[in-house]
């Protein structure tokens, strides 16, 4: 009889332990506040999507945390410090150099069609220059059109924006400064607030979603849109590449079910929800809403193209066919805003 109870308990220690090894938790770093609708509405739904993808075998955690600043999220993930990690490509300037293609002006008014089209030529084309070879990429995707927000004055053309100290996020933002006029304060998104409040800038380059999601539809009173964008910003979603690797093939084939452009989709609706949500809070604070005219845009247009040409030669340099990635992206981002 003991004999039999000790044989029944080991079996049911054993059962135990091979339940508990078979749940596998990934480490998620974030760097945007719990409440931001990135978090909220992407990176929280996609980790629930992973566990049920993989049947509650991997489940994704984010920290309480992040790990470190938003430009080295990028380098948590391959160095293992965390097992995922999201971030924006232009954080790191140097680093990247292709995501550009993205963040030109004029790409499109839906982020869910960028986001899509991005995914789907970066893999086509750009996937070959390996700049993310050191992780798993599980996602790329855009924010929604960028516009100009400031608390100084109405801006209709490169010569309002002449002196006028703007945040930027980096790459193309950055870039088009040389041929527009104002002066880039690159700093990451969460830091906007403080530095609007301090008056270190007067304005900054932002989505409509975040104007209000970072709290400044009452410091940035004045916006200038610019149909289809002044630009666009580039986001990945990577994973330690020995991680992915160690995990078990059914749970890989799973991951990317649910990644690529699954997430790119789920990422670009979120931004197209989140805009319509803060031009309204705009509005309704009373804010001036100037629409940019031919000619600001005719001025923009001539600002970059020397950076396009530029981008041209970067991607010639690294075996990439830059013109056809570039003409394929805008069209499947205007043909996929109609399906």
């Amino acid at each position: 009889m003991k004999k039999i109870w000790r044989v029944a308990v080991m079996t049911t220690m054993a059962v135990l332990a091979s339940g508990v090894q078979a749940e596998t938790r990934l480490t998620m770093s974030s760097w945007l506040p719990s409440g931001h609708p990135l978090v909220r509405d992407v990176m929280e739904p996609w980790a629930r999507s992973v566990e049920q993808a993989t049947e509650g075998r991997v489940k994704v955690v984010m920290l309480p945390s992040a790990l470190g600043h938003p430009r080295v999220h990028y380098d948590i993930a391959a160095e293992g410090q965390a097992d995922i990690t999201y971030g924006a490509h232009g954080y790191t300037p140097g680093r990247f150099g292709l995501y550009k293609m993205v963040e030109f002006p004029f790409g499109g008014h839906s982020a869910e069609a960028t986001s899509v089209a991005y995914w789907q030529v970066y893999n086509k084309y750009l996937a070959k220059a390996g700049e993310h070879e050191d992780t798993k990429l599980l996602g790329l995707f855009t924010h929604g059109p960028g516009h100009i927000h400031n608390s100084r004055r109405s801006v209709g053309s490169a010569a309002d924006l002449k002196g006028l100290k703007l945040r930027v996020g980096g790459g193309v933002m950055n870039d088009l400064s040389r041929g527009l006029g104002y002066v880039p304060l690159q700093q990451p998104s969460s830091s906007t607030y403080e530095l609007l409040s301090s008056g270190v800038a007067d304005g900054t380059l932002f989505p409509l979603e975040s104007v209000p999601a970072f709290n400044i539809v009452q410091k940035a009173t004045h916006t200038t849109l610019v149909p289809d964008g002044l630009y666009n910003f580039s986001f990945f979603v990577v994973m330690n590449k020995e991680r992915f690797a160690g995990l078990p093939e059914q749970d890989r084939a799973a991951i990317e079910r649910v990644s690529g452009e699954a997430l790119a989709r789920l990422a670009g609706h979120m931004w197209d929800v989140q805009d319509a949500k803060g031009l309204e809070a705009i509005k309704a604070n009373g804010n001036e809403v100037l629409t940019a005219s031919d000619a600001f845009v005719g001025e923009i247009r001539a600002a970059s193209l020397p950076m396009e040409q530029e981008w041209l030669k970067q991607a010639e340099a690294a075996g990439v066919d830059g013109a056809a990635a570039l003409a394929e992206f805008r069209q499947l981002s205007r043909e996929l805003v109609k399906n």
